[in-house]
């Protein structure tokens, strides 16, 4: 059993079986997926340049673990369970220009991307 750092005490992570795990796992996703649907005024480069993932990154996780269970999903099928509308819909109504500052940054920090 493995324990979480809380402010100056340590509380015991409970113990619980695979499927529990995964349920919560799959619980947590699905409210990230929500949440990152409804704070569509987040742009995925201000995501790439904080956290170094987007939802495209996002998207391509899911689709490559599809496939790790021998489930073919098309990347744009797969970026519209993140996005819940196809990709196009999503730039047209929610995606900005990035800034020249926004672009920058994004270059500096992932060279060949």
């Amino acid at each position: 059993m493995g324990a979480i750092q809380m402010g100056d005490a340590t509380m015991p992570v409970p113990e619980m079986d695979d499927a529990t795990r995964t349920q919560l796992e799959a619980a947590a996703f699905r409210r990230l997926v929500q949440h990152l649907r409804e704070r569509n005024d987040v742009q995925n480069i201000d995501m790439m340049n904080l956290a170094g993932f987007c939802r495209n990154c996002l998207s391509r996780w899911y689709r490559e673990e599809a496939a790790t269970q021998g489930i073919t999903i098309a990347d744009p099928d797969a970026r519209e369970i993140v996005y819940g509308m196809p990709y196009k819909d999503w730039q047209a109504l929610h995606q900005k220009d990035a800034s020249p500052e926004q672009k920058a940054k994004f270059a500096a920090a992932n060279p060949g991307h």
